[in-house]
């Protein structure tokens, strides 16, 4: 008699049935390697996620080449992820010109970085807050005259490294700014990794106090302190659906250098799946495709699912 596979299923009151994570590890986990990953590689990573039964694979950036070299090939890699049925490829866009790419190849998702502090903004985007809100406006209103579904990520929601603690109203202004503009979900970035818990609760209510409703959040916690798995599970509780994750633990921020790596895919799988948590992902799969993935950038994986699971197999 086989014994059952870990982790067992013990459900907790008051959490989703299910929950759609949107994985980052193949654009904010691949645009913070030091050197470029080769565009075929890039494709097949994109295609054992979505064998491994992630539904959401945010496949590259349509930034200029200057500012993210990483991605320099988003027109050559694009049309090479077509033939996967069921699966959204959103992508990103930082104005009107990667909008205009991002149409030109038929993406159907698309998705403006916007920052809740000035001094991201401008590092980040060179332009002061409110003049990075401007610029994205017009870019949300042609994306949605095109029938394109919009989500709007907001950088530093928890802590800043330059100005500290980040008040919520100001967090809440951009978010509400970006609803206003048309953004069809948000996404709220711990960028440096500062957030704790009673913080996340704090800001999904008063988001919910000024008439952003939860099922239109997603969370975007690093793992800097430890603490995203925490993070995520308040989410949970306060009834947040769409978490964001990195296969393998990929990625940071280049222009935040205390923003460390993205919460793993597999970490959050493990805990979900413990939870009795839907996510329609198959663990084995998506741990293959990260040792594999690590391989190729020469390194052992940060996730210490993947770690145990991998060294479990040897």
């Amino acid at each position: 008699m086989s014994a059952e596979p870990l982790p067992m299923a013990v459900p907790a009151q008051d959490l989703p049935a299910r929950v759609r994570i949107h994985e980052v590890g193949a654009r904010d986990g691949l645009q913070n390697e030091k050197t470029a990953v080769p565009t075929e590689v890039k494709a097949e990573f994109v295609r054992r996620l979505a064998d491994a039964g992630l539904t959401t694979i945010e496949a590259t950036s349509f930034v200029h080449p200057k500012w993210v070299p990483q991605l320099a090939d988003a027109e050559q890699l694009f049309p090479m992820l077509g033939g996967l049925p069921g699966v959204d490829l959103p992508v990103l866009v930082p104005n009107q010109r990667g909008l205009d790419r991002a149409l030109a190849l038929g993406a159907e998702r698309v998705a403006v970085f916007a920052s809740a502090t000035e001094s991201f903004a401008k590092a980040n985007l060179n332009r002061t807050l409110d003049e990075s809100l401007a610029v994205f406006e017009p870019v949300v209103r042609h994306a949605k005259d095109a029938g394109l579904h919009v989500r709007g990520y907001v950088s530093m929601c928890f802590g800043d490294p330059w100005e500290g603690p980040v008040p919520l109203h100001q967090v809440a202004r951009v978010c509400t700014a970006l609803r206003d503009m048309g953004c069809d979900e948000l996404s709220l970035g711990d960028t440096i990794g500062v957030a704790t818990p009673g913080h996340v609760l704090e800001l999904l209510s008063l988001l919910n106090e000024l008439g952003v409703p939860t099922n239109v959040i997603g969370v975007h916690f690093h793992d800097t302190y430890g603490q995203a798995l925490s993070n995520t599970l308040a989410a949970l509780q306060h009834g947040v659906t769409t978490v964001d994750a990195s296969a393998g633990g990929l990625g940071g921020c280049p222009y935040a250098r205390s923003a460390t790596g993205n919460l793993a895919t597999e970490d959050l799988v493990w805990m979900l799946h413990g939870l009795g948590i839907e996510t329609g992902v198959d663990l084995g799969r998506l741990t293959a495709t990260s040792v594999w993935m690590a391989e190729q950038l020469g390194r052992p994986s940060p996730s210490r699912t993947v770690r145990a699971l991998s060294h479990k197999d040897q």
